[in-house]
């Protein structure tokens, strides 16, 4: 895909995770505007996968280590293909299967369940060395959110990722700097990243969560480690797209009012419409 392209599918995804949210009345609209450049890039361009078969041997994996930001990974997935845009409506339906964080069992292209935040990085590792032990060459990725990181597993599966020498693995953490309680530096401060990940064996990579050329490059040379696993340290910003969620923690798992919901939404339309004439 253009750059363009890839612009317009991740306005797209935030404006169906709006939606979501708002039709709800919950969910966790902030880090998962947040995460949506991040995961259109994984799903349009890096990630080897087939919409048609989900449980394809030998594709990709993906981890949203983050499991409450389905309203980001929910559209790119419908937009993927995987299934339709209309089954969105039933996110966090009793109606329906598209619960508030990932299934494995009920979502067609969800690869692992989370929502226990801290647990994603060790499925993913397990995963990529279950592909080292079967032979085979997919690779995994695995998002995880600033806040979570706070969690000692985390910091377990990343020793472990770097014992067993896991290149086949790629996380990449969505550092928007905060989280439920407030700004990461205050809860929890875990700065530096790049050394701390360094320091457990990891090859670090610096990227602008936002910026697709940046992205690209990153995940390019994840690819191209050997020995040992990868991370991407992506800068974002929470809220991204909707003026008055940026930067503010509040919108970290808080469904928008009428009034909110469509000043948001006409924001996030006009932001589609425009990559549209572009």
């Amino acid at each position: 895909m253009t750059l363009k392209e890839l612009e317009l599918t991740a306005a797209k995804g935030r404006l169906l995770g709006l939606e979501m949210v708002y039709r709800a009345a919950s969910g966790h609209i902030g880090g998962s505007l947040s995460a949506m450049d991040i995961l259109t890039e994984l799903y349009f361009e890096v990630m080897k996968v087939d919409p048609a078969q989900p449980g394809d041997p030998g594709r990709d994996r993906f981890v949203m280590s983050k499991g409450h930001c389905t309203p980001g990974l929910y559209p790119v997935l419908a937009l993927r293909g995987y299934f339709p845009v209309e089954e969105l409506e039933l996110f966090r339906s009793i109606k329906g299967h598209m619960s508030g964080h990932p299934d494995m069992v009920h979502v067609k292209g969800v690869d692992m369940s989370t929502g226990s935040l801290g647990q994603g990085l060790a499925c993913a590792g397990g995963m990529a060395l279950a592909g080292k032990l079967d032979g085979r060459d997919y690779r995994v990725y695995a998002l995880m959110g600033d806040g979570e990181i706070e969690e000692g597993e985390i910091w377990e599966a990343a020793m472990a990722a770097a014992k067993y020498k896991l290149d086949n693995l790629c996380g990449i953490v969505d550092v928007n700097g905060l989280q439920i309680d407030g700004a990461t530096a205050d809860v929890m401060p875990s700065e530096p990243l790049d050394a701390k990940f360094a320091a457990f064996g990891w090859h670090v990579i610096k990227a602008d969560g936002h910026n697709f050329e940046s992205l690209r490059a990153a995940f390019a040379e994840a690819e191209t480690v050997k020995g040992r696993p990868s991370v991407i340290i992506a800068r974002t910003v929470k809220g991204k797209g909707v003026s008055f969620m940026e930067n503010e923690a509040g919108w970290h798992g808080k469904a928008p009012n009428a009034e909110q919901y469509e000043a948001a939404h006409a924001e996030l339309a006009a932001a589609v419409e425009k990559l549209e004439v572009e």
